[in-house]
């Protein structure tokens, strides 16, 4: 009897004592700029190896339609933490300046905005754009910089045709030759020109950043509202972020993996790929492998927004302050990638 009565207490505080652990894991929806692809690793690697349980929170990752996307999301508090492009972000505040939302992480160092062109169809350079056709999705991130970018290369953007195009139709359109070149990220329509069949031999990717750009990329953002009130459970959030790239990095091919758990018509080697591109051309930068992800650079920070302003008629002064704060980073051994 004694064993019987024994064992039932066992019982009940093994079951306390996993509610309660339950009840301290911390809800934090997240927001991406984008589906679930390669570049998405390191947050599902960071749910699957335990990192954001191990800092109190259980997070959800919602799939994106764009860089601009998770910015509105954030700002109104449907989502405590997301995924966006600085640039648009800054250009947001601008125009907002009461709305709830900064950077707290700088993810994409180097950012991937680019031009993919096809050299059968004359684009291997920022020059060869005059005269030809130029598919754009409105909301994209790298369509957003194309003015900036134009400008540092002295561009006549006149003489270049600009298609609006969709997402899903904007790489087919360029594998049809239907359009000369389209604005998107390096590391996404290049693979996805390959999957429709395009040669790579025939395929130019001219990356903004390797053409006059000094613009950051994506970052996580934040509600403020939230941060203030929870400020432990950002930094908790961004420690395991660092985690889950440091996984990814040890091993895309894992990463590639949990992403096509929740994405079944992934394909593991090609998403395998387009993160190891974005691991090595947006991420793991000279910067960051001395000073650890997730920080920026002053000076460098205040040429990116004069060059957004060549472009862009700010409202109010630039204040790299009302954009992003390193407050919540965790320390800087946290931060670094390998």
């Amino acid at each position: 009897m004694k064993k019987m009565i024994w064992a039932g207490l066992l019982s009940t505080v093994t079951a306390l004592g996993a509610a309660v652990g339950a009840q301290a894991q911390t809800s934090v929806p997240f927001a991406l700029d984008w589906k679930f692809e390669g570049p998405s690793a390191a947050y599902f690697a960071a749910i699957d190896n335990g990192h954001f349980a191990a800092g109190g929170l259980d997070v959800e990752i919602s799939a994106g339609s764009g860089s601009l996307d998770a910015i509105p999301k954030v700002a109104t508090g449907a989502f405590p933490m997301g995924f966006a492009d600085i640039n648009s972000l800054i250009k947001f505040k601008d125009q907002n300046p009461d709305a709830p939302v900064i950077a707290v992480m700088m993810v994409y160092d180097k950012p991937p905005f680019a031009v993919i062109g096809r050299k059968s169809q004359g684009v291997s350079t920022p020059a060869d754009l005059e005269g030809k056709i130029l598919g754009a999705p409105p909301p994209d991130g790298a369509w957003a910089q194309f003015p900036a970018f134009a400008t540092a290369n002295g561009l006549d953007v006149s003489a270049i045709t600009v298609e609006p195009v969709g997402f899903p139709t904007r790489e087919p359109m360029l594998a049809e030759g239907k359009v000369d070149a389209i604005t998107g990220f390096s590391f996404s329509s290049y693979l996805n020109l390959v999957r429709l069949g395009v040669s790579e031999d025939d395929i130019s990717t001219i990356l903004m950043a390797d053409h006059g750009l000094q613009l950051y990329g994506n970052a996580i953002i934040a509600n403020t509202d939230f941060a203030a009130a929870n400020p432990d459970h950002v930094t908790a959030f961004l420690t395991a972020v660092a985690a889950g790239w440091r996984d990814v990095i040890a091993d895309p091919e894992m990463g590639a993996k949990a992403v096509a758990m929740r994405n079944p018509a992934a394909d593991v080697a090609l998403e395998t790929r387009r993160l190891q591109l974005s691991i090595d051309g947006n991420v793991m930068t000279d910067y960051t492998m001395a000073n650890g992800m997730g920080s920026i650079d002053p000076d460098r920070m205040a040429a990116a927004l004069g060059q957004l302003a060549e472009t862009y008629e700010f409202q109010n002064s630039p204040d790299a302050s009302m954009y992003y704060t390193d407050a919540y980073l965790p320390g800087s051994d946290a931060l670094m990638l390998k």
